[in-house]
């Protein structure tokens, strides 16, 4: 069961646009079993793959930062500059996930009914040099 709604979408198409902003860049979205985003730079190549992880805090308070180690992994599988990027109230976070080290524990949120994966492994970052910052 999926448990986004049309505001955690809009908060990451949001966080996308912000950051293929800086490069006038493009992306696509991908389907819903997979990682979030395709990025193209100007010219239409693609240079990178993107997760985008809501946060409801503002960038100063967002730490630490978290994803699923299952997300994580699958993002990493795509190669090609995999980047995290987390929607805050205020910006945006992002990273080179081969930049960054977290901390690996099992975490996640209050299991909800018909959900598989509110409880689950998890990454845990503390802000770091890898880290950039963009408000909107």
């Amino acid at each position: 069961m999926r448990f986004e709604t049309q505001e955690d979408l809009d908060r990451e198409k949001k966080a996308i646009e912000r950051f293929v902003s800086l490069f006038k860049g493009s992306y696509k979205k991908l389907g819903p079993d997979d990682i979030d985003y395709k990025v193209f730079d100007s010219s239409g190549n693609l240079i990178s793959y993107i997760e985008v992880k809501g946060r409801m805090s503002l960038i100063k308070d967002a730490f630490p930062l978290c994803i699923s180690a299952y997300k994580l992994s699958r993002l990493a599988n795509k190669r090609l500059n995999p980047v995290l990027i987390w929607a805050c109230l205020d910006g945006i976070i992002y990273t080179k996930i081969k930049e960054c080290e977290g901390a690996v524990r099992w975490g996640g949120r209050k299991p909800r009914a018909g959900s598989f994966s509110d409880e689950e492994l998890m990454v845990y970052y503390t802000n770091q040099k890898s880290f950039r910052y963009l408000k909107y």
